[in-house]
């Protein structure tokens, strides 16, 4: 059955004290409105609508890559009068699903429960049962257990407030009578808005069925209202991705202490210690091991890689074997072949590191290719940059580079070339060559020390 899916995105957000959207604000790095948007992509022959208002602006521009249609709601009175204003566009057959974009962990499983109960003369709602259910509406049902009405909390009767099952606000109803019911929507209410629960009432008037589906857990239908709310979420979406990692066959040494901002992809073995971060898509080959306090963002990490603490990946590729760290910075543009090593307190940037080949302490490799097997001297630097414009050193394999050195680039250095401590190389080094590039060492005998005045 094809379906309309509806995500509501046009509230102030007030309690989030913010200059942004509220459904623009970040769980597990990405906006709470385009985590409902991936997720309702996956759903088949859908057709997504988004109702923005304050600051629509904001949430259009985010969203625009899901081609979704944009309805504006600029003086908000509920969420009756959101889907009023998308009903225009509705499909004629078929069916609407409501979604809410500061609801960001509503699963795709649930969603698809809910569609497979879909049909022309049959309502799909989302409910939960909660210990606490205070500012919920109150799901109402009659002696045969069959749903009649949703209540909200402040036009509630006594005996209503102490049901426990509630409503989520997530539903799916056929187009055919949703047009209906929409237009006969009334604001004759405590808050003066029109309640898009108030079909449920028309709906059992009418004789059509209403089933219920029920989420995994609450968070999946928890919205965000505020700042500490966020953090719960955040919170509860990083210990099921933990949870996932473990199952796939990492070993998190604290479950409680990393933070998956995106996608995190490992193979068998993977061991991550403690304060990780990952950012945008990160994939992690088997036996990879993540020392504590890293950070990695956009970056593909080969099998049997050691990635030692503190450091720094950002979209590079790294291939196998390889030992990285600590205290290391791989800049974007850094390739570094099978069994590399980058040491400690070691930056690379647009740095093609050849097979074997190792840079372990103190250096700067910037706009630079690489052959295998050559060894870079602690404190070596590529002057990569002319005040104006970047250019490229090129180093060839089995080249040996002395401590302190500064290669001014554009410069090439051969195949086996050797280039001693402290030199300046300005210009190409042959094949085999010896470049040594310094002033010549003076001693003074009984040269007079400064004293302090």
């Amino acid at each position: 059955m094809t379906q309309d899916i509806v995500i509501l995105a046009a509230g102030k957000g007030s309690r989030m004290k913010s200059a942004f959207s509220k459904v623009l604000h970040k769980v597990g790095g990405i906006a709470m409105v385009r985590r409902v948007l991936t997720t309702a992509s996956t759903l088949a022959d859908s057709k997504l609508h988004l109702v923005v208002g304050h600051q629509g602006e904001q949430v259009e521009a985010n969203c625009q890559d899901f081609s979704a249609n944009i309805v504006w709601q600029n003086d908000p009175q509920g969420t009756g009068d959101a889907l009023r204003r998308v009903a225009p566009f509705l499909q004629a057959d078929g069916a609407t699903l409501t979604l809410y974009g500061d609801v960001p962990l509503i699963r795709a499983y649930t969603l698809e429960k809910m569609t497979a109960l879909s049909n022309a003369n049959t309502l799909v709602l989302l409910t939960i049962s909660l210990d606490n259910p205070t500012g919920y509406g109150r799901i109402v049902r009659n002696e045969q257990g069959k749903v009649t009405a949703i209540v909200e909390q402040k036009d509630a009767l006594e005996s209503q407030l102490a049901i426990k099952e509630v409503n989520t606000g997530i539903l799916l109803a056929p187009n055919a009578r949703l047009q209906g019911w929409l237009a006969a929507l009334t604001n004759n209410n405590a808050q003066g808005e029109y309640y898009l629960t108030d079909v449920i009432a028309m709906a059992a008037r009418d004789g059509v069925d209403i089933v219920t589906v029920n989420p995994e857990n609450e968070a999946e239908v928890a919205g965000v209202n505020d700042r500490v709310q966020l953090a719960a979420l955040e919170r509860e979406l990083q210990s099921q991705q933990a949870i996932s990692l473990m199952q796939n066959g990492a070993t998190l040494l604290d479950p409680s202490r990393i933070d998956v901002r995106g996608e995190l992809v490992t193979g068998n073995d993977v061991i991550i210690d403690v304060n990780c971060v990952f950012e945008g898509k990160v994939v992690l080959g088997s036996g990879v091991e993540v020392g504590p306090n890293c950070y990695l963002k956009n970056c593909i990490v080969g099998d049997n890689t050691i990635i030692k603490s503190n450091t720094l990946i950002e979209d590079s590729l790294v291939g196998e074997s390889c030992d990285i760290g600590p205290f290391a910075r791989l800049r974007p543009g850094t390739q570094l072949a099978n069994k590399a090593k980058i040491g400690n307190f070691v930056e690379t940037k647009k740095a093609i590191i050849g097979e074997g080949s190792k840079v372990n302490h103190l250096s700067y490799i910037g706009d630079t290719e690489m052959g295998a097997n050559v060894n870079v001297g602690a404190g070596t630097i590529t002057c990569n940059y002319d005040g104006v414009n970047k250019h490229k050193t090129q180093v060839a394999n089995n080249v040996f580079i002395g401590s302190n050195t500064s290669l001014v680039a554009p410069v090439q250095v051969a195949e086996g070339a050797t280039i001693a401590a402290g030199s300046t190389i300005t210009k190409q080094v042959g094949e085999k060559q010896l470049a040594f590039a310094r002033a010549r060492q003076t001693n003074k005998d009984n040269w007079p020390r400064p004293t302090k005045k």
